[in-house]
């Protein structure tokens, strides 16, 4: 019997935000639109993630356009979005309300898939948008956020994508953001969630230590449905395998993926040039395209790496690169092995980061990191040990419920703060994501004049 194994094609997001920072422009993608609708992918991944943020802080693009525009050519593939739970697509906990209204307006604009996610794995953060998704009509995707340590056990996982069945969700994705899923790990994994979880199962991970190819191919055999590529004009190091070699793999390994190699290549040909003109323009950085085997070691995502890297050339502190990386785990242990993803990523960089070079652990402690302790961003896969808490946040009390169980509704007043520029509960939506940016893209749009400076002249009249 020919086993099945479908594509989710990740170029319009996950991609091109690898390895561009999400640079690029809904232009460049809607020629080829057509075209991958015919390919014979499981879905299309093009929307959330930092797609978002892009759109309106770099292209001057509004992203719920983007989202319309595509959905206009695409007849028969699902149109697939990142979630990051109670988080959404901005940087902290969001009330309820705006979480119902975020994800009732993806998928009304055209979403189908809505894969949600928590930085911690904590459950309780997933809820509401779970909920959601499938009052809207949409299908739900709960993923796992894939990492290693001693409280990160395959019974640890197991439990996890049970408790995310029971939740509504439609399918499981074991997402592994850092390229850390090593082929036995994933074979382990995928058999014993597909034993005790009958839904399907997506598996996701990137090509930065380089490992991404064999762990695919232990995942497919072990029974996964789906799996994540990206077309090989942005594929490889920081972003995901490429589309054409793991099918072509595949096929012959006696796979049905589904695609159509025809389109898939002429897909390929169209992307090249677009890929050309961005390592022209210096925005594609050789670096990213590079295998990291440090990632396994260190736990570390490719961009993590490079943004400490480039954090310590800033300050002429290079030669501090393997000290700020032998810190990141010690930090990640003392704050209860949180999985490097945003924004705890970030968060454990820079603390390891201000340890090495104030050259005092602890000494200087980002808010971030105190509210994280204080249970903000939901609950520690470990504890934290009492003595550490004491160092972080003193006296204060942490919290055990919900986060975003102590946000009051703000719907109302984000549309009365923005009801100025704003004309639809879309461009509510797009300021409350990020309220700066948001209100400088709708007030540019609403207003030529809106960030024209002013200036005052003083006249004085001489009279006889």
């Amino acid at each position: 019997m020919t086993k099945k194994i479908r594509f989710t094609e990740t170029v319009l997001r996950d991609g091109q935000q690898s390895l561009i920072a999400t640079r690029m422009p809904t232009s460049d993608m809607l020629p080829i639109i057509k075209t991958m609708d015919e390919a014979g992918f499981r879905a299309l991944e093009m929307w959330g993630g930092a797609t978002f943020d892009s759109c309106v802080r770099y292209l001057n693009e509004d992203p719920w356009e983007r989202l319309r525009a595509i959905r206009k050519e695409v007849k028969n593939t699902k149109l697939q979005m990142l979630l990051r739970g109670q988080n959404l697509l901005g940087y902290r906990h969001y009330a309820d309300d705006v979480v119902k209204a975020f994800v009732g307006k993806s998928i009304e604009n055209g979403i189908d898939v809505i894969r949600i996610f928590d930085a911690l794995n904590d459950v309780r953060n997933l809820q509401t948008a779970i909920r959601a998704t499938k009052e809207a009509g949409g299908e739900c995707q709960a993923a796992i956020s894939y990492t290693t340590s001693k409280v990160h056990t395959f019974d640890y996982f197991v439990d996890l994508a049970k408790e995310l069945a029971k939740t509504g969700a439609d399918s499981i994705c074991l997402k592994d953001m850092s390229g850390v899923l090593t082929p036995y790990a994933a074979f382990e994994l995928v058999s014993r969630i597909k034993d005790s979880v009958a839904l399907p199962l997506e598996v996701h991970t990137h090509a930065t230590s380089g490992i991404s190819e064999m762990t695919y191919l232990k995942a497919a055999e072990a029974g996964a449905d789906i799996i994540d590529t990206a077309i090989s004009s942005f594929a490889g190091g920081t972003s995901q395998p490429a589309t054409e070699s793991i099918a072509t793999a595949f096929e012959e390994l006696g796979f049905d993926t589904g695609l159509n190699m025809n389109k898939v290549t002429k897909i390929a040909e169209y992307f090249n040039p677009i890929r050309d003109q961005f390592r022209e323009d210096g925005i594609l950085n050789p670096k990213v395209k590079d295998v990291e085997p440090k990632t396994l070691i260190y736990q570390v995502p490719g961009g993590m790496l490079s943004n400490l890297l480039s954090q310590l050339k800033e300050q002429g502190l290079s030669d501090k690169y393997d000290e700020v990386l032998a810190e990141v785990p010690k930090v990640r242990a003392d704050l209860g092995f949180p999985p490097l993803v945003t924004p705890l990523s970030q968060m454990v960089g820079t603390q390891a980061l201000m340890n090495v070079i104030s050259g005092e652990r602890y000494k200087l402690i980002p808010n971030e990191i105190k509210d994280y302790v204080r249970g903000y961003y939901g609950k520690s896969p470990a504890p934290i040990s009492e003595e550490m808490k004491k160092k972080i946040i003193g006296e204060d009390e942490a919290i055990t419920c919900r986060p975003a169980d102590l946000i009051k509704p703000e719907l109302a007043i984000l549309e009365e703060e923005i009801k100025k520029y704003a004309k639809s509960e879309e461009d509510v939506l797009l300021y409350a994501m990020f309220p700066q940016q948001g209100k400088d893209f709708l007030g540019r749009r609403e207003d030529r004049f809106y960030d024209v400076p002013t200036q005052s002249v003083s006249v004085k009249f001489a009279i006889e």
